[in-house]
C-alpha cells in the first residue's frame, strides 16, 4: 500500500513518467529472472525498481518538467535524488530493501556516475540491473526535454553503454530477453514498431 502510494507520488510529480517506475520494475524482474535470480531476491528487485526514483518527491518540480536542457545547477539538484529517495524511505524498515536500488542506480560501470562514483562490482547487482532498463525505458519516453528515441535505437545505446555506462553482463541478459521477445509485452504496442 505504502509502496503504490509513493510510486503514485512519483508520477503525480513528474506526469511524463507516468508508468515508468512500473514498466521499470518489470523490465528489471524479467532481466533479474534471466540473471538466475529467485523469488526473493525478484521481490527485492520489484520494490527497489519502483522506488528508484522516489527522491524526485523532494526536488524542484521547475526543475522535474523543464522543456530544455538543465542548467550546471538543475543537474546538480537532479543528482541529489538518489540520496534524497534513501534518506526518504531509511526509517521503514518494510521498505529497507528497496534502498540499494534508490540509491545507487546512478552509478556507472566506469565510476563515473553518482552519488558516490562506485564501480563495477561495487555497484549492487540489483541496482547495475536498475540501471540498465531504467535508461532504457527512459529513452523510449517522452520527456519535456525531447522526443521518445525509437526502440530499436534505444536498445543500439544501451548495447554501447556496455561496460562504460553499464555492466556488460546485464547488458548481455537484457539483449537476449529482448531479442527473444520477452519484453515486447512491457512495452505500448506503438513503440515497438519504432
Amino acid at each position: 500500500m505504502v509502496v503504490g502510494a509513493l510510486s503514485k507520488a512519483i508520477e503525480a510529480r513528474d506526469p511524463y513518467t507516468r508508468g515508468h517506475s512500473e514498466r521499470v520494475s518489470l523490465l528489471a524482474q524479467v532481466v533479474a529472472r534471466r540473471l538466475g535470480w529467485k523469488s526473493a531476491r525478484l521481490g527485492a528487485v520489484k520494490l527497489g525498481a519502483l522506488l528508484h526514483d522516489v527522491g524526485k518527491l523532494n526536488l524542484d518540480h521547475a526543475v522535474l518538467s523543464k522543456p530544455g536542457p538543465l542548467d550546471e545547477r538543475e543537474f546538480m539538484e537532479i543528482k541529489r535524488h538518489p540520496l534524497a529517495g534513501a534518506r526518504l524511505i531509511r526509517g521503514f524498515e518494510a521498505l529497507r530493501p528497496a534502498l540499494p536500488y534508490i540509491l545507487f542506480h546512478h552509478e556507472r560501470w566506469d565510476g563515473a556516475g553518482y552519488p558516490t562514483g562506485r564501480s563495477r562490482e561495487q555497484i549492487p547487482l540489483g541496482a547495475r540491473i536498475v540501471a540498465v532498463v531504467d535508461a532504457f525505458d527512459a529513452m523510449i519516453s517522452i520527456r519535456p526535454y525531447r522526443a521518445a528515441l525509437p526502440v530499436r535505437s534505444a536498445i543500439a545505446e544501451v548495447n554501447e553503454g556496455a561496460g562504460t555506462q553499464f555492466d556488460p553482463g546485464v547488458v548481455r541478459a537484457f539483449l537476449a530477453v529482448w531479442s527473444e521477445g520477452e519484453l515486447d509485452r512491457f512495452l505500448p504496442h506503438e513503440r515497438l514498431s519504432a
